[in-house]
């Protein structure tokens, strides 16, 4: 994957950078542990300049970003809430489970985005409920900024450090990937298990 990116940065400069975090952040083809450590690397190399590096990495997240958070807000918190009514029972949720998952993201919306944006898998689906509960624009836009130049930040340090090492940096990263998908899966099946009732009869 990482000879991948390699080409692809090779033959499209920051450009390639940009559409890559960007099409991460839409449906996760390459995760951005394969995108910024390489973009770091070349940098440190003087293939790129390290300023237009970082903020293709940025604006590409953002923009991925952004898209998610602004359907979410356009669909709204009451569809959604209605459609787990009708068709919950599938999934194992009913509308008030929404409507509770919402409180939860509105008390700690800026502190649940930025450790979200650093974490492999909900950096991207955090922005879905912050839209459905229409958290404020200037306020999602600005922890989403900061945490996402954090995480590039991070990753772009690592490849130019490294030296082209990456696979230092995905036996590590790899695990916590998976750490986090499996407890969200674990508590997915919990969730299930306890609310089975609610559809009996």
């Amino acid at each position: 994957m990482m000879e991948f990116v390699t080409d692809i940065l090779a033959a499209t400069g920051t450009f390639g950078i940009f559409l890559l975090m960007f099409a991460e952040n839409i449906f996760p083809p390459i995760p951005s542990e394969a995108i910024m450590p390489v973009a770091g690397f070349a940098a440190a190399e003087g293939k790129m300049d390290a300023v237009s590096v970082f903020v293709a990495g940025n604006a590409g997240a953002l923009l991925g970003n952004a898209i998610w958070y602004e359907a979410a807000r356009h669909i709204g918190q009451s569809r959604i809430e209605r459609a787990a009514d009708r068709w919950g029972r599938y999934l194992g949720i009913i509308g008030e489970d929404v409507r509770e998952a919402s409180a939860l993201l509105v008390r700690w919306g800026v502190p649940a985005v930025l450790l979200c944006r650093c974490l492999p898998g909900p950096r991207t689906l955090i922005s879905v409920p912050a839209g459905l509960v229409r958290m404020n624009r200037g306020v999602f836009y600005a922890a989403t900024a900061l945490g996402t130049c954090l995480w590039t930040g991070f990753l772009m340090t690592a490849g130019w450090l490294l030296q082209g090492q990456w696979e230092r940096i995905g036996h590590w990263m790899e695990p916590l990937g998976t750490a986090v998908i499996g407890a969200a899966a674990a508590i997915y099946a919990w969730h299930l298990w306890r609310t089975r009732a609610r559809w009996r009869g």
